[in-house]
């Protein structure tokens, strides 16, 4: 898969976000020191971020901003690579066609490498849209940009592809229907968590998953 099956499998704006929200959290409570996905409510003002990153330099982000979303990922070993000549250049066509008002992101600091924005895919959504869109790239069969890889997963969303990401990931059981449960941004409650960590302080995560804009339940009384 590249990037042009990708804007083709892509769910709504406002779905991706439960979405990213729902993986964040579940990372967060099966490994809260080393979490892979990321929700950042208000990274910029009226903008969250969502980000992925397999501490192998492998990672993405997409940022859901009023005026669309923009959406860009980096596989550091794929044939899209910027690091594939020197000094680094994109993949042909790969920002051609982003609108104005999401043009600024390819130069936000977080998304630069030494300067560079280093990515080997990379589409976007306007508000105003009504389907995901990239610049016109194109791949021979023997080449990819990454998409696949990097956000198979995200364009799935579906509570089995999670558990067998996790369970690969973070090498233990996860438990199906908490991951249904969170993914469906059902209320998270002691059950659910109980289910995903035994041993997860149920206040600490609740706070944590308002933080991340995601409900819960109030906290039973003692």
């Amino acid at each position: 898969m590249n990037v042009r099956e990708l804007v083709t499998l892509l769910p709504d704006p406002a779905t991706l976000a439960t979405r990213c929200r729902a993986f964040a959290l579940l990372d967060s409570v099966l490994d809260d020191f080393a979490p892979t996905h990321t929700f950042l409510p208000a990274w910029r003002e009226g903008v969250d971020l969502a980000q992925m990153d397999n501490g192998s330099g492998d990672l993405y982000a997409i940022a859901f901003d009023p005026a669309g979303v923009f959406l860009y990922g980096f596989d550091h070993e794929c044939a899209a690579t910027p690091w594939r000549e020197e000094p680094r250049a994109h993949w042909p066509g790969l920002l051609d066609g982003l609108p104005a008002a999401l043009a600024h992101y390819p130069g936000e600091p977080e998304f630069q490498l030494d300067g560079f924005f280093d990515a080997t895919v990379c589409a976007w959504r306007e508000a105003s849209g009504a389907a995901w869109q990239c610049g016109p790239v194109e791949f021979a069969d023997d080449e990819s940009d990454g998409a696949g890889f990097l956000f198979e997963l995200l364009a799935d969303g579906s509570p089995e592809a999670y558990v067998r990401f996790a369970e690969d990931y973070f090498e233990q059981r996860v438990d199906r229907e908490a991951v249904e449960s969170v993914l469906a941004a059902t209320p998270l409650s002691p059950g659910t968590l109980a289910a995903l960590s035994p041993t997860a302080d149920f206040a600490a995560t609740a706070q944590h998953a308002r933080t991340l804009g995601y409900p819960a339940v109030p906290h039973p009384a003692p």
